[in-house]
């Protein structure tokens, strides 16, 4: 059981001014991002390796009495010393305190590593090696109910070692950085109070009908608070066949996850729970005893979640001291917003339609741009910027609405950082690709214009880093069980979102790869599936011999997840049943998508014969050669494990 009233080992009881942060974001030569969040309003300057830097901006927005939000975009007059260490410090100015500046980080020595002072950076223009991972689930638990820990605190176990010789040149977190749809009750709890801590203000929820909240602040009182929530969220009916037409659309939930009982509602719930997972200090002094009103068995599970979160916030430190020192790239998946997000047209008429819901998720967008996309690329959200200022100020006004309409027309999550190779992000949740047969059909992943911007992005690049939150290259028994689903029309069962679920998308994407001025090596980084595989992914040679195309090497690298697993005896018998039904040899490639294609499962070290997925939490690590290939790829595992993936010739059969 959490304690009832929290602290944090190495922290004091003093309330610092620090909140979050500082993460470190985008790092070029010339220029350093990064994002922290304050209680109270001050000038903030950034001094690397002993110098303040000049010029750059700052921007700040101010979320409630005690909350500001501070983006540094420093443009460095001189460059980074490639492989360097470049020790780095934030000062501080508060215009009410007569000392001038001070320094912000030197209150936490926890934040620096063994033999320095300060946080800081190694920058490369050439990518050695990185770190990825996906899905961080606070209160997971391993499957015997043991804590389950967290991959973010090995990729600081992995800094901290002296004997680490290649400091990696990111974290890559492709996708549900916070589950925004399965909050634990104890979340919940500390959620609510962090919010009256801070001073966010109300916020009028539109749609809530007649026994619901009005507001958030009477939400956390409401009978529905905790634990049924889901009675809360939105029904609409929508007629989409000849039945519904002649005879009425049935209800259908608008939120599609099974674990909606403590689904994120208000704009401050979102904003706390970004804190909560980032930093130990937001956890400082809450009382985390049950709330009232819990049934005998919620409050089993309310203890239960308790635990699994102690183990979390235990481990908040180290994940705090890694991001402080690697850049960050972020790209949204479904549960950073709601489960499901977008996953078809029918979903998005349902969610879209209602004002509840399209404030929900409206929420999530906002949370994710200040917390997320913001770092990734700042100069593309200098219009939207204006409206989150004010949707922050005054929550559930019509300027609110407003930014939230922007964020949901907004196409530009997506990003390429200028590293090298080049780190590609893909956003493959607001360009979706609708199916004309049905709008109960998966949509695609990316629609043709995405696409074919994405192929003018890679034209003559020798390698890159594609970050694709769904695996482009999955487990195909998987691929097909979705594929049926759909087919009778029950997508939402399975989770039926794979590159190869579109026929048009899963064309497009394969012609990319085909194409003979796109790069010659690929490392796609995915997650979100929650467990781990590599591939290596081959033309075949007859497809080779028709088309002229030169045969690039892919290697799809999965990392899922940092938090969380599979359900360990169904995982083993897709596993078995995968590599027994599509060998390389197997007849029923010829029935998928990537018939053209050879793939090639890799082996983890330490996994029982014929097993080829990995189901454990950690991180991944990539580590590349000059030319952009991977010549080591591993998975630091939370259980202490580093498991290599190894290739199998032997089963690396041509056609």
């Amino acid at each position: 059981m959490l304690q009832r009233n929290m602290d944090v080992a190495g922290l004091s009881n003093e309330r610092p001014l620090l909140l979050a942060g500082p993460v470190l974001r985008r790092v070029q030569s010339h220029r350093l991002v990064m994002w922290l969040a304050t209680r109270d309003p001050v000038r903030v300057r950034l001094r690397l390796g002993g110098c303040v830097v000049p010029g750059g901006s700052v921007q700040v927005l101010q979320a409630g009495a005690h909350l500001f939000h501070h983006l540094i975009d420093a443009q460095l007059s001189e460059p980074l010393t490639p492989g360097a260490w470049t020790p780095y410090t934030l000062e501080v100015e508060d215009a009410a305190a007569p000392e001038g500046w001070r320094d912000l980080l030197a209150a936490d020595p926890a934040l620096c590593y063994p033999g320095h002072t300060s946080p800081g950076l190694r920058w490369e223009p050439r990518v050695a090696s990185l770190l990825h991972g996906s899905c961080r689930k606070p209160h997971h638990r391993t499957a015997q109910g043991d804590p389950a820990g967290d991959g973010l605190a090995e990729a600081d176990r992995l800094l901290a070692d002296d004997a680490t010789t290649a400091w990696p040149s990111a974290l890559v977190l492709s996708g549900d950085q916070i589950y925004a749809d399965d909050v634990a009750g104890p979340m919940l709890r500390a959620i609510h109070q962090l919010a009256q801590q801070l001073g966010l203000p109300d916020e009028a929820l539109p749609g809530v009908g007649p026994e619901g909240p009005a507001t958030a602040h009477a939400l956390v009182d409401h009978p529905m608070g905790y634990y049924r929530r889901e009675q809360l969220l939105p029904r609409q009916a929508i007629k989409s066949g000849l039945k519904d037409i002649l005879f009425g659309g049935v209800a259908k939930p608008v939120f599609t996850t099974d674990n909606a009982h403590n689904h994120l509602i208000s704009l401050a719930e979102v904003l706390c729970m970004y804190l909560l997972v980032w930093s130990p200090v937001p956890w400082q002094g809450l009382d985390l005893s049950p709330p009232p009103g819990l049934t005998p068995r919620q409050t089993q599970r309310y203890e239960r979640e308790a635990q699994a979160l102690a183990d979390f916030v235990q481990g908040l430190p180290a994940v705090r001291r890694a991001m402080a020192h690697l850049p960050v790239a972020m790209i949204f998946d479904d549960h950073d917003i709601t489960d499901d997000w977008n996953l078809s047209a029918e979903w998005e008429t349902l969610a879209y339609g209602h004002p509840f819901s399209r404030r929900v998720i409206g929420n999530a967008l906002l949370g994710y741009l200040l917390h997320q996309g913001w770092g990734n690329r700042p100069e593309a959200f200098r219009d939207a910027l204006p409206q989150l200022a004010a949707a922050l100020q005054q929550p559930g006004s019509e300027a609110h609405d407003a930014a939230i309409t922007h964020l949901l027309h907004f196409h530009q999550w997506h990003y390429v950082w200028p590293t090298e190779p080049a780190l590609v992000v893909l956003d493959s949740r607001t360009h979706r690709w609708r199916s004309d047969l049905s709008s109960r059909q998966p949509s695609g992943l990316l629609d043709w214009e995405s696409l074919t911007d994405l192929q003018q992005t890679l034209l003559d690049r020798e390698a890159v880093l594609l970050v694709s939150s769904a695996p482009i290259f999955g487990v195909k028994l998987i691929e097909t069980i979705q594929h049926l689903f759909s087919w009778v029309g029950r997508p939402l069962v399975v989770d039926a979102e794979n590159w190869m679920g579109h026929p048009g998308a899963a064309s497009a994407i394969l012609n990319i790869f085909r194409h003979p001025r796109t790069p010659q090596h690929f490392v796609v980084l995915s997650g979100d599936v929650h467990y781990s595989f590599v591939y290596d992914v081959k033309l075949r040679r007859r497809t080779r011999l028709r088309t002229g195309a030169r045969s690039p090497d892919i290697w799809q690298i999965c990392s899922s997840g940092l938090r969380n697993t599979f359900p360990a005896g169904l995982l083993a018998v897709l596993d078995h049943g995968n590599r027994w039904l599509y060998s390389p040899r197997s007849p029923l490639n010829w029935f998928t998508r990537r018939r053209h294609l050879r793939v090639v499962p890799r082996k983890p070290e330490g996994l029982p014969s014929g097993r080829r997925l990995l189901d454990a939490s950690g991180i991944g690590l990539v580590e590349l050669d000059v030319d952009g290939r991977p010549w080591r790829i591993r998975s630091l595992l939370t259980d202490g494990r580093d498991v290599a993936y190894v290739p199998r010739e032997a089963e690396a059969r041509w056609d």
